[in-house]
């Protein structure tokens, strides 16, 4: 699995950008949003195509079979 990252960086007139890195999907969706609310106002968003990339999910299944 690749590795996620919040990047934060605030230029010299207190402008804060916030990227998020290997979040796929909606989820990077919920964590800008969440960011969003604990930095302040959000001037603008772009989407990268990080977000039409399918997050990937860990499923297991297992079956049991009856001998006769």
């Amino acid at each position: 699995m690749s590795q996620e990252e919040i990047e934060i960086e605030v230029d010299k007139n207190g402008r804060v950008t916030i990227r998020t890195l290997g979040i796929k999907g909606k989820r990077c969706l919920d964590v800008a949003e969440a960011l969003a609310e604990i930095i302040g106002k959000e001037q603008e968003r772009t989407i990268t195509s990080e977000f039409y990339e399918s997050e990937i999910q860990v499923q297991n299944r297992i079956e049991i079979r009856k001998q006769h």
